[in-house]
């Protein structure tokens, strides 16, 4: 229940939702797993619904889809790839707080800067309902609305979650920011060296 009322939260009221979760008292790896492997399915399953039964097209070309095992397995190492990136991101953050002066304790510290990464990542994976009908526009559309939210929730979340200043917030969630582009560029490298090693995607006739 906290974890819905916490994801709907940083949407209606994002600041009073952060307060509530610095007062939370939980481990890193409860607010990570709680939250994560269930928000992670949502892209994934709309995914291979959408690539598999409703297909896509590009220009005036016919209808494309994806075999049933070929986008079982891309999807899989979709929903791999989203919960060790939301991990890393959360480390990441725990990593670096002690270096913007944040004052609370390991343990705190650790489960807040999980709780950063879980809860403003949760638009990008809500969105992901949108790939249900996977054309390209469209996907990239809500896509594009989504970053632009989760980037506004790391930047009002830092200096509420670490109790820091504003002024030093800033600097600590662009870096943050910067280390998420990062990652979403190794996932995509990644994605081409699997597909190129012959694992890409197999389309039906």
């Amino acid at each position: 229940m906290a974890m819905l009322q916490h994801t709907l939260g940083v949407f209606i009221n994002p600041d009073r939702e952060w307060q509530r979760i610095r007062n939370e008292r939980h481990s890193f790896i409860r607010v990570f797993l709680v939250h994560t492997p269930l928000l992670a399915l949502i892209p994934v399953i709309a995914a291979y619904f959408g690539v598999t039964q409703i297909g896509w097209s590009v220009g005036n070309g016919g209808v494309v889809k994806l075999t049933a095992q070929s986008a079982l397995w891309l999807c899989l190492g979709a929903y791999v790839a989203q919960l060790v990136a939301v991990y890393i991101l959360g480390e990441y953050i725990n990593w670096m707080s002690r270096s913007f002066g944040v004052a609370d304790d390991a343990h705190q510290r650790h489960y807040e800067g999980t709780a950063l990464a879980v809860y403003s990542s949760a638009p990008m994976m809500l969105a992901g309902i949108i790939l249900l009908y996977p054309q390209l526009w469209v996907v990239a559309s809500v896509f594009i609305v989504a970053a632009c939210y989760s980037v506004y929730l790391i930047y009002e979340g830092i200096p509420i979650l670490m109790n820091i200043p504003k002024e030093r917030g800033f600097i600590y969630a662009s870096s943050v920011i910067t280390v998420g582009l990062v990652l979403a560029v190794v996932v995509l490298v990644a994605t081409v060296i699997v597909w190129g090693s012959g694992f890409g995607p197999i389309y039906t006739n």
